[in-house]
This record gives structure tokens, C-alpha cells and sequence, in this order.
């Protein structure tokens, strides 16, 4: 899995695996505490990357929720709920970063 990380998420997995390890567990213990649906999670982490306003983590979350099959006309329009609560340049923003992924596949 490390392998498979881009940038500094990588290098601290491989530097520190014992750190990545305690985070990666820490994530399958939260995933499991409810009853969302694997696609609602994937959305849920994709918005929460929107209204963070974090490109990679919008990056990741688009290449994951292709991974997994869910629809690309999704995934925009998740960016476009972003427009009322967080306006309409971040959800323009964010758009365009799921479109850096959506556009190469």
C-alpha cells in the first residue's frame, strides 16, 4: 500500500511505518462505525476535501471513487453542492482538481 501513496504521504509511510500504520488503522476504525454505504463515504471524504480546500486530497478522493467505480457526473456534482455552503469560487476550484483526474482516464 505505501507504494502506491504519492508524495509526502509516501515518503512518511516509508519513513515512518509505524506512524502510517497507527493512522491507516485509526481510518478502518472510523469507516466501520456507521452505516454509510462504501460509494456515500467515498462522496462524504470527497466533500470534506472540497470544503477543506485541499487539491491533493480532492486528487486522491476522485482517484479513489474512480477506482471504485462511481459515476464521474457524481463526483461533479458533489463539487457543485459546495457552491452554497462554500461559494462559488471554491466549488469552481474544486471542479476543476476532480477534472484533473476525470479528464485522464
Amino acid at each position: 500500500m505505501t507504494d502506491d501513496l504519492p508524495g509526502a504521504a509516501g515518503d512518511l509511510a516509508k519513513q515512518h511505518p509505524d506512524v502510517w500504520s497507527a493512522y491507516s488503522a485509526l481510518g478502518s476504525a472510523i469507516a466501520d462505525t456507521g452505516g454509510l454505504s462504501a460509494r456515500e463515504k467515498r462522496l462524504v471524504k470527497l466533500a470534506l476535501a472540497i470544503g477543506a480546500g485541499s487539491e491533493g486530497a480532492v486528487h486522491s478522493h476522485a482517484r479513489r471513487a474512480l477506482e471504485e467505480n462511481l459515476p464521474v457526473d457524481d463526483l461533479h456534482q458533489t463539487a457543485f453542492l459546495a457552491i452554497g455552503p462554500l461559494g462559488f469560487p471554491r466549488a469552481v476550484a474544486s471542479w476543476t482538481w476532480i477534472t484533473d483526474v476525470t479528464d485522464q482516464s
